[in-house]
């Protein structure tokens, strides 16, 4: 089993970026000029490595190698961009990875490209790159080629000393265990659950009981074997459940307007831990929005126009509109899922605005926002 942190500082003690593996600063696939770049590089990394993984990391200057960390990023459709784009595409997988000097909501992100064995190519254009574009890697570079394109295994043999150099121990997951614990303080319950004799997952939430039903919030979840973070959330409220081979994470959302709220259930992740040393994480979208009055959408959407254009003109806030704010990711949200086309767009447009405020409730309630956005697009 490999510790995906220790995986991390092996590829990076490659100080150059190479064939096998990529790093980023952070991850935008908001654009199509960021998405464009990401299928660029999952593209030629596959096509460069048809019998080995291969790598991207993100939270990392470029320069220094300094491990700065990026937010959480919840993975479950990312797979679905890539598919969208390319012919043959590999089978990735995002995951994120904790390291002890990082605040507790940063990570450094871990893209795994698997190998296929067959030439990936653009199967439609994506920002300047043509349709039948293949990309490969020259070195560091992601290249594109229209010419004849060979697959050629160069990489095998040190990507599995990489690989094979950074297996976990049973001390790694002890310490693992223990700085979970110490990290999470007795009111959000730390404790842990050994799978098959050999997985161990270690969870912390502040528990919370509405009507009959238990919720945690400001959830955090980690598989320790591999280091790696399959779930944190500021905000969300998340019902956990597990039997012998399976740990159940369904994610709710609270949403409402004029202070009638609800919780909505939004996606049901099962962790299945096999007999053989390996676990799949399936996820399955449960989603439905809530429906509002339009004229009541309507009248909530203008306000939210006029607050943007104020921040944009750095104009002071009404009382009332202070108040607003600190829902306005929330109910921009709320319009963007009942057919306010420009309401997504709006709330993009508010992000560093949101991000500069020294109350970060807004910004927090904003790429949370995002999230469940990208989850329905991608569904």
């Amino acid at each position: 089993m490999i510790n995906k942190r220790l995986l991390i500082k092996n590829l990076l003690s490659h100080n150059d970026e190479n064939s096998f593996y990529d790093k980023k600063q952070e991850l935008t696939l908001s654009g199509k000029v960021g998405k464009a770049k990401f299928i660029k590089h999952i593209c030629a990394l596959s096509n460069s490595n048809p019998e080995n993984n291969s790598y991207i990391v993100i939270g990392v200057q470029d320069e220094t190698n300094e491990i700065m960390g990026v937010d959480f990023y919840d993975d479950s459709k990312i797979q679905n961009l890539v598919n969208a784009y390319l012919s043959n595409p590999p089978k990735i997988q995002y995951e994120n990875v904790g390291f002890p000097k990082l605040p507790k909501h940063k990570v450094v992100g871990l893209v795994t490209i698997h190998p296929t064995s067959k030439i990936a190519s653009l199967k439609k254009n994506a920002w300047k790159y043509l349709k039948g574009t293949t990309f490969y890697r020259r070195g560091s570079n992601s290249m594109p080629t229209t010419e004849d394109f060979q697959l050629r295994n160069t990489n095998k043999l040190i990507v599995e000393s990489i690989e094979k150099n950074a297996s976990n121990n049973i001390q790694m997951t002890l310490d693992g265990v223990f700085d979970f614990i110490n990290n999470h303080s007795s009111e959000f319950n730390p404790t842990y659950k050994v799978f098959k004799e050999q997985f161990v997952l270690c969870w912390a939430g502040k528990k919370k009981t509405v009507g009959a039903k238990t919720y945690y919030s400001r959830v955090d979840i980690a598989l320790i074997n591999e280091q790696v973070r399959l779930f944190y959330s500021a905000l969300d409220e998340v019902k956990i459940e597990f039997n012998n081979q399976s740990f159940i994470i369904t994610e709710y959302v609270h949403l409402g307007i004029n202070e009638k709220y609800d919780y909505y259930p939004l996606e049901k992740t099962v962790i299945h831990f096999k007999d053989n040393g390996k676990h799949d994480i399936v996820s399955e979208l449960l989603f439905q929005p809530p429906e509002y009055d339009r004229t009541v959408l309507h009248h909530i959407y203008n306000s939210n126009n006029t607050i943007l254009e104020k921040l944009k003109s750095k104009q002071p806030l009404l009382l009332n509109e202070q108040k607003d704010l600190k829902k306005f990711p929330t109910t921009y949200l709320i319009c963007a899922l009942n057919g306010f086309e420009k309401a997504k767009s709006k709330l993009q447009e508010s992000k560093n605005y949101l991000r500069d405020m020294e109350d970060k409730t807004a910004y927090i309630q904003f790429k949370d926002s995002m999230r469940i956005l990208r989850k329905v697009k991608y569904s």
